[in-house]
């Protein structure tokens, strides 16, 4: 065979295999080349959602990244309706879940039934911690008179939380069993920012959603916050006791990081890890840490990947307990 016709022949071989190094990933060159979806579970204005915000908007402003990040709240069944959506994105790295304990619930809800397995953990931006906030206007003014009137009187009053599996209807079930006799009826709502309003106008008796979605009406003198669910007392609310100093033994917050689906490319998660990590890092993610009473905490893809193992084992007695109670 000539030169020529040598050369004629790999031009044409080169040419014949560009449709499929055209399939192969170059994702860690160019990603992201299009805006990236954020799922956020909840409504406007709640925990996971003013998280959501903030970390898209760092993003954007400080760029980040080359690509915008876009929130869409898709709220409705307690999640199912955000989670079922996230479970057809499998493998794409244009859509991320902001997460809270709610994933947690999703493996036991057969209606979802979507596992740990599913998820390629992003980061760990922070925890939130859960409050007990009354009415201003309550006739309890420490945690003990609440949840001895619970003890005294069961059933009468009433809790506002996200939904029957989110971190706040845990707080609600982990005071039933550290106060023998105590039970408390609950309402649900879209998000953490419905249940504080509702529990700011004297709908119910107090809420156990975060300091940070009812900090305003905290402020505004229509709440006031009687415990918090943090391991020690925080810099942000050095006055307000946490439930274990004041003899309960009980650990709570709301976690609030991202995942991916399983089976995206790890050079996506690499890139995202990367911005979330610079996110957490930069002043406008500090200032908002202090304002909304966060904890102090990053943990990239593998040990958030960790961290939600050990947490899905903690909440599974949780999850059993109020399933059991449904059925009888």
């Amino acid at each position: 065979m000539s030169t020529r016709s040598l050369a004629r022949k790999i031009v044409w071989s080169v040419v014949g295999a560009l449709p499929a190094l055209a399939s192969l990933p170059v994702i860690a060159q160019s990603y992201p080349t299009r805006s990236i979806e954020v799922i956020v579970h909840t409504s406007a204005g709640s925990g996971g959602d003013i998280v959501s915000r903030a970390v898209t908007e760092t993003i954007r402003r400080e760029k980040f990244l080359p690509q915008p990040l876009l929130v869409n709240n898709r709220v409705g069944g307690a999640g199912a309706l955000a989670y079922n959506y996230f479970k057809t994105k499998r493998g794409d790295p244009y859509f991320m879940l902001s997460v809270t304990g709610t994933l947690l619930a999703m493996a036991y809800r057969p209606e979802v039934n979507i596992g740990l397995e599913n998820y390629t953990p992003i980061a760990l931006m922070t925890i939130d911690p859960q409050t007990v906030m009354v009415p201003a206007d309550s006739p309890f003014k420490t945690f003990k008179e609440l949840v001895e009137a619970a003890r005294k009187a069961p059933d009468t009053l009433v809790a506002a939380t996200t939904s029957v599996t989110g971190t706040g209807r845990m707080v609600v079930y982990l005071i039933e069993k550290a106060v023998p006799g105590a039970k408390f009826r609950f309402v649900t709502f879209k998000g953490g920012g419905d249940a504080v309003t509702a529990t700011a106008g004297g709908h119910t008796s107090f809420t156990t959603e975060n300091l940070g979605e009812g900090l305003a009406f905290v402020e505004g003198k229509k709440l006031r916050v009687l415990a918090i669910s943090s391991d020690k007392r925080l810099p942000q609310a050095p006055d307000v006791p946490t439930l274990q100093e004041l003899g309960y033994p009980i650990t709570a917050g709301t976690i609030r990081g991202f995942t991916f689906t399983a089976g995206v490319p790890k050079e996506a998660v690499v890139t995202m890890e990367a911005a979330l990590e610079k996110v957490h890092k930069s002043a406008a993610w500090q200032d908002l840490m202090k304002r909304n009473v966060y904890q102090d905490i990053f943990l990239g893809s593998a040990d958030f990947t960790k961290f939600l193992a050990q947490r899905a084992e903690e909440y599974r007695g949780f999850y059993e307990a109020i399933t059991a109670a449904k059925k009888k």
